[in-house]
């Protein structure tokens, strides 16, 4: 099981392929939607002055209000005009291939579980391999007793399919530390995993920046209300620190 997961990581590595390069246009689109997170994020206690911050809100609200920054140009006003719906992902070819590259990393993951859980099922069916050195409770007896049908075995006994289950989700510690954190011979990825949608943590599909834009303006409309500065009264806070003057709520020294 061993050789077969390092096989498994190195065989996944191969059928990556290299990402795509994105357009400028693209990637000027998905930076504004960022540019405008982190300004909101900084909206309290900004270090940006009032009338930097400001302009720069105002920027950003004025090209998400006439789509400035959409890859695809403004939104037409024509009320004839076709409007987009949402993308199809059978017609978009780079959408074809993560979903052709993420059912190829399936097989890599599914074909040898199958192949190992097969072949102990023909060979070793009913076989018990190992007796465990602490006593366990008889809840244990379905996890530790698999393929063998009987009442009266100790529950410490464990069958060799259920060996390798818990090989199956044991040996990720022993991967990390050969493979590296990120390693395709992780099992706790084949459980997280879906098929047909590519690798996890990719994104599930084309987002609609119309909508997001029009959400990231109010967004920035109620955070420049929520708007204030880190340098305002900073010197009566320096003076106050110092004792030069008395601060609020203390009485002043004689």
């Amino acid at each position: 099981m061993i050789l077969v997961g390092v096989l498994r990581h190195y065989v996944t590595l191969l059928l990556n392929s290299p990402p795509k390069k994105q357009t400028l246009a693209a990637i000027r689109e998905q930076r504004g939607l960022v540019r405008s997170q982190v300004l909101r994020a900084t909206s309290t206690n900004s270090p940006l002055p009032p009338h930097y911050y400001r302009a720069l809100s105002s920027h950003l609200i004025q090209s998400f209000t006439l789509g400035t920054y959409l890859k695809d140009g403004p939104p037409s006003n024509n009320p004839d005009a076709p409007k987009p719906g949402p993308v199809n992902p059978l017609s978009d070819p780079g959408a074809m291939e993560g979903m052709m590259d993420g059912m190829k990393k399936q097989m890599v993951m599914m074909v040898p579980q199958m192949v190992i859980m097969g072949w102990i099922n023909f060979f070793f069916q009913g076989f018990v391999l190992i007796k465990l050195p602490f006593p366990l409770t008889l809840g244990f007896k379905s996890m530790m007793q698999r393929g063998i049908e009987t009442q009266d075995m100790d529950v410490r006994w464990v069958s060799s399919l259920s060996w390798y289950f818990l090989n199956l989700f044991g040996l990720n510690g022993l991967f990390r530390l050969i493979l590296g954190t990120e390693n395709a011979a992780d099992s706790t990825q084949d459980m997280s995993a879906l098929p047909f949608v590519g690798t996890p943590g990719a994104p599930a599909g084309p987002q609609d920046y119309v909508k997001l834009f029009a959400t990231e303006k109010d967004n920035l409309e109620f955070a420049e209300g929520q708007y204030s500065w880190v340098g305002d009264g900073v010197e009566r806070r320096v003076l106050e620190q110092w004792g030069m003057v008395p601060s609020p709520g203390k009485p002043k020294s004689a």
